[in-house]
């Protein structure tokens, strides 16, 4: 490339809008496509991998939109404007980081390929439950991101500020030969981490709190690989205080009915914004959960007037494999009862079509 520096700007949009290349340009975790320019893991023809992780793994579904970009351009300054999902989590900013520094290097080093594996088992909700949970990177962004408390536009550019900084930590902690997985020591001495690690470690009093008022359920999902079933422990939570709520969940044995860890979760914002997940190392999961919420959804919304333009998400992408479901963009008119009630319909008649 013909530039000395990059100078970005950030626009944020909804989750699942299907997006097009563009000139200068570079759309990260949304945008419905993998190709130089777009890169995101949520459709059907994805690979198994978050979007972090396909920038480490294509260096060149940046690169090569970037040298497009500017093939005819000789400026010392590269304007760049990045396009990722609104309230960006640990897979859009990590995302961003490499994007950025792969612009600056023209490769992808070790450091940064520990970055993208991280984000990838983040992503997949797959961290090892036998480290400490309050002291590995995931947790201290959720915390750092809880005390952004300000309109959506300002909260997503001060999530992206905030988590590129991190970024920056870990690449740089990573590049002198630490550990980024699991390593309390990396952020002690560091006032603003060390108080994310106490943060994080509060948080388990809050998941108490939380699961004291949850309801529990016991139900029986379809195996991820091959027929059958498998029971596994859900649990049904309204508003949670809790930041990390899904992993002290997961690793929750006392609590549990079947002491194994909860394995489905089913969150409930607000009424409006409901999040269904399981656990990957439960190899179950939701399919066909979603087509029946929508059924649902677009039988009371005939009844209310109400349009049903966006759908509930089923998980579909082969990274998720069916193992989430989230709610509409403009919420749901399902009560919490309905979705539950719904899904223990699911859980008894897996190969039903609808309630």
């Amino acid at each position: 490339m013909n530039t000395e520096r990059i100078e970005v700007t950030y626009q944020f949009v909804n989750y699942g809008e299907d997006l097009r290349p563009s000139k200068g340009v570079l759309i990260l975790d949304v945008g419905m496509k993998t190709v130089p320019g777009v890169i995101d893991h949520h459709h059907s023809e994805a690979e198994v991998e978050c979007t972090a992780s396909l920038i480490a793994k294509h260096p060149n579904l940046v690169l090569d939109h970037i040298r497009e970009s500017t093939a005819e351009e000789k400026k010392e300054t590269l304007k760049l404007r990045i396009v990722t999902h609104r309230l960006p989590d640990f897979d859009s900013i990590s995302s961003i980081f490499l994007a950025l520094k792969l612009i600056e290097t023209g490769k992808i080093n070790p450091s940064m390929e520990k970055i993208a594996q991280y984000a990838r088992m983040v992503d997949s909700s797959s961290l090892p439950k036998d480290i400490d949970l309050t002291c590995t990177p995931y947790s201290i962004l959720r915390a750092l991101f809880t005390e952004i408390k300000r309109g959506e536009e300002e909260s997503n550019l001060e999530r992206t500020r905030e988590g590129l900084k991190f970024m920056n930590f870990l690449y740089s902690k990573s590049e002198e030969g630490y550990e980024i997985l699991e390593n309390k020591a990396l952020f002690s001495g560091i006032d603003r981490y060390g108080w994310a690690v106490r943060k994080a470690e509060d948080d388990y009093f809050s998941y108490l709190s939380d699961i004291s008022r949850a309801r529990k359920i016991i139900i029986y999902l379809p195996l991820t690989q091959g027929s059958g079933k498998r029971k596994v422990d859900g649990l049904v939570i309204k508003n949670p205080k809790s930041f990390l709520l899904k992993e002290w969940a997961r690793r929750d044995r006392e609590n549990s009915p079947l002491q194994k860890g909860f394995g489905l979760l089913v969150t409930n914002f607000w009424n409006k914004r409901y999040i269904l997940g399981v656990d990957p190392e439960k190899e179950v999961n939701l399919k066909g959960l979603g087509d029946l919420l929508n059924k649902k959804e677009a039988e009371k919304r005939t009844k209310t007037g109400r349009a049903f333009t966006f759908r509930w998400y089923d998980g579909s992408c082969p990274f998720f494999n069916f193992r989430i479901i989230d709610s509409p963009q403009d919420g749901t008119k399902l009560s919490q009862e309905e979705i539950v009630n719904t899904l223990l319909f699911f859980g008894q008649n897996v190969d039903s079509k609808a309630p």
